[in-house]
């Protein structure tokens, strides 16, 4: 199995080490299952791409923020929100001179994360002749799109139309058999909501969940 094949079981033993013992979110960890779950959706073809790209590019930026010279304050995503409010590097209102914070990239991951993971949910509980472009899009409405403008989401809706069926989407999660995908679905998922929780707390807490 060649380096870049998706494994479900990486999404969760990330997402794992993404916890410490604090309920403070590892930056690294929270990186790392986002490039499996992005490997996760280019397997898919280019169905995925518009969120995909967008997801790379964050990434890009939090792992410049972690190699940096400040990067000890951007270990986790608690002690980074801490340092970036302490010293104004956030643009709270309007589009500044920050446009690229760590609070900001993030928040556009925290957003996608918690509509792959209502759809993973759905695909969790669905039934044979559940329909993936279904499940995908109420996740979506659900999440992603409360934020994208409707040219986005019209882009988007279309793109759902071609997504492959509910089998593909099994053999890809690369888990065994529909039994053994789900029950790893069933691991992995509640990990990732908590992560999604913690995050949406405390940008709740610092009224970040409406960066510009």
């Amino acid at each position: 199995m060649s380096a870049d094949t998706f494994r479900l079981q990486k999404v969760l033993e990330t997402f794992r080490s993404s916890l410490n013992e604090n309920k403070e979110v590892y930056v690294k960890y929270y990186i790392a299952g986002w490039q499996e779950l992005v490997t996760f959706m280019n397997s898919l073809g280019n169905v995925f791409s518009f969120i995909s790209k967008d997801v790379v590019s964050k990434i890009q930026i939090l792992e410049n923020f972690l190699s940096g010279e400040s990067g000890s304050h951007y270990v986790t995503i608690q002690s980074m929100v801490k340092y970036e409010l302490e010293n104004d590097l956030v643009d709270l209102t309007k589009r500044g001179s920050h446009p690229e914070s760590g609070c900001r990239t993030l928040l556009r991951l925290h957003r996608a994360l918690h509509w792959l993971e209502l759809f993973l949910e759905r695909l969790r509980t669905s039934t044979e002749d559940s329909k993936t472009s279904v499940m995908c899009s109420d996740a979506y409405n659900e999440s992603l799109a409360q934020h994208h403008p409707w040219l986005i989401r019209k882009a988007v809706g279309v793109a759902f139309c071609a997504l492959p069926g509910r089998d593909t989407f099994f053999e890809v999660l690369n888990a065994g058999d529909h039994a053994q995908v789900v029950a790893l679905l069933g691991e992995s998922l509640p990990l990732i909501a908590e992560v999604y929780q913690i995050t949406e707390d405390l940008y709740a807490k610092n009224n970040l969940l409406e960066l510009p």
